[in-house]
């Protein structure tokens, strides 16, 4: 069944709006005769009489005001449709999926991304959740998530990329009580006989004992790096950790010592899709990674 055009329904508003067909015409720029075609087009297909027309005068039937609210109502929504659909192809509409690691919070970097993109794309709805960072490459590969903060060095699967947006270093975090706690900086050969908890980010630790020409007694793996500290302040264990948690986490019974020599670096990279597609999320890698 054939059913009304947009040009059926713009012919009605613009009849409406000046109530004379040659003046409806001129704004459409068509002819008449073709404007006048278009309403008893619309009018056969609705099967009602939308105006009143003499020789002398037009006006709206009481269908054609009935439909007239209607059709504007429709007009409308078609605009807003079309003008959110520019926005969504800008990368000012849509919604973003961020994935981050405890440090990368700890380190302001996720904050000033998020924070700063909300401010330049308030359409934009971006929701931020802490993953495990084992899981973030295959969350990427399947749309889980669009970005992710994490620690490198990671494996990253096939399509998966990932640029450096904070650098740091590491540190060390031991008990209070521990006799190593005395000296401001410590060699990674005196560590030779401590237990390490095991961050989510293991490559410090590693760097630390090949330093000091050990292999590294390894500890509990608890996970989260709050949750790290928290097996340093119950004494027996250490941890090599971003200096980035020294001014952030004051736990009771942890202190924090320098690294002697060469600063083993520690960076937070932006993990996100190569070949990403959807402009929202195209928008806030480009914002993230030039932030």
């Amino acid at each position: 069944m054939r059913q009304l055009e947009l040009r059926h329904i713009h012919a009605l508003v613009c009849v409406a709006k000046h109530l004379h067909f040659s003046r409806a015409a001129d704004e459409l720029g068509i002819a008449a005769p073709s404007l006048t075609k278009l309403i008893q087009e619309a009018e056969r297909l609705l099967g009602v009489r939308l105006f009143h027309r003499t020789k002398r005068s037009v006006a709206l039937s009481a269908a054609g005001s009935a439909y007239l609210a209607e059709a504007l109502s429709a007009l409308e929504h078609l605009a807003r449709g079309e003008e959110r659909a520019i926005l969504a192809e800008r990368g000012e509409l849509g919604r973003v999926e961020v994935g981050y690691v405890a440090s990368a919070a700890y380190a302001g970097v996720l904050q000033r991304a998020v924070g700063g993109f909300r401010q330049v794309h308030p359409g934009v709805d971006i929701s931020i959740r802490e993953v495990p960072m084992d899981g973030v490459a295959t969350m990427l590969s399947d749309g889980l998530l669009d970005a992710a903060y994490v620690r490198p060095p990671m494996p990253l699967a096939d399509g998966i990329q990932a640029t450096t947006v904070h650098r740091d270093m590491f540190v060390l975090a031991l008990p209070d009580d521990c006799a190593l706690a005395a000296s401001p900086s410590i060699k990674p050969s005196q560590l030779r006989d401590q237990c390490f908890v095991l961050p989510e980010q293991e490559a410090g630790t590693f760097e630390v004992a090949r330093r000091g020409r050990f292999s590294p007694r390894l500890g509990p793996r608890p996970g989260t790096l709050a949750a790290v500290l928290a097996c340093v302040s119950l004494g027996g264990n250490v941890a090599v950790v971003p200096h980035t948690l020294a001014g952030c986490i004051a736990l009771p019974g942890v202190v924090y010592r320098n690294i002697a020599g060469k600063p083993i670096p520690s960076e937070i990279a932006l993990a996100y899709r190569k070949f990403e597609r959807t402009p929202a999320v195209r928008a806030f890698l480009e914002f993230a990674r030039n932030g």
